[in-house]
């Protein structure tokens, strides 16, 4: 993996960890996702019109990624819900390399060398500490370690079929966007279900704050996609959970979560893990 797209991974990676926590720093959860979704939406639709459209092979890649990522982003908001930023996040981002690069060498091919291995298993090591010294501080219940580990399987279902249809597409930010696009109406109709009128009459701030995730969002995920057309895909997926090292310091500085020396521990994991796949 190049420096240069090393220092891109780590950039949306930080982008999403800030997306997370604006989420987990709101009143409800569930509406803050499905807001920052349709704020995406509103952002994506006029960018279109400057990018080509992606290439027909990789429609049903694109289709089956907007299916997944709407159950993504309810877990999402669920997950904040039911655990601390400190403990779900982590829980959620770390199961998942590891089947990622299974998933990529199985069915892509994809093999990185034994540095980018260590890497892999020293990030999910770093990460999976993180979430099971949250549990400790915080007495999660067992509904957090469902929605954690759901939502990990769904990251590794759309962050191989993402990988693979952003290469058929010929331009990574047209893919992103369309994903943006086509994901915000069926979690608006979704949110009009659930909360009817409501939803009319939220306050600028809130579509604010939504504006600010989803561009957060986009960037982070644009980035991570365009990164796996330089790099393997397992590398980018498992270098992006560095993004629980700011997730973590986020939630310690600004939602007042506690951490402590595990935690730095674990960060350290992530970080040599990290270190690692530089080599890869």
């Amino acid at each position: 993996m190049t420096t240069d797209v090393l220092l891109a991974v780590l950039l949306a990676a930080l982008l999403h960890a800030t997306w997370n926590a604006l989420i987990k720093s709101g009143g409800d959860k569930l509406l803050d996702v499905i807001v920052l979704c349709a704020a995406g939406a509103l952002l994506a639709w006029p960018l279109l019109v400057w990018l080509p459209a992606p290439a027909p092979a990789s429609w049903p890649y694109l289709a089956a990624s907007v299916a997944i990522h709407v159950l993504y982003f309810a877990l999402v908001g669920l997950g904040y819900r039911s655990a601390d930023m400190s403990f779900i996040y982590p829980l959620t981002r770390g199961s998942a390399p590891l089947f990622t690069a299974i998933l990529a060498f199985a069915l892509l091919g994809e093999a990185p060398k034994l540095s980018g291995w260590l890497g892999v298993a020293l990030l999910c090591v770093g990460v999976i500490t993180l979430a099971l010294d949250g549990h400790r501080a915080a007495n999660v219940p067992a509904r957090a370690w469902v929605i954690g580990f759901s939502n990990a399987v769904i990251i590794v279902a759309y962050t191989v079929i993402d990988g693979a249809g952003v290469r058929l597409s010929g331009n990574a930010w047209s893919y992103v966007l369309w994903l943006f696009a086509l994901t915000g109406p069926p979690l608006m109709v979704m949110s009009f279900a659930l909360r009817g009128r409501a939803m009319l009459a939220l306050p600028l701030a809130t579509w604010g704050k939504g504006a600010l995730g989803a561009a957060c969002s986009i960037a982070a995920y644009g980035i991570a996609l365009w990164a796996m057309t330089r790099a393997p895909i397992a590398l980018v997926a498992a270098l992006r959970e560095t993004s629980v090292l700011f997730g973590t310091a986020i939630a310690a500085l600004l939602l007042h979560e506690k951490f402590g020396r595990m935690r730095w521990i674990a960060a350290g994991l992530v970080v040599a893990g990290a270190a690692a796949m530089k080599l890869g």
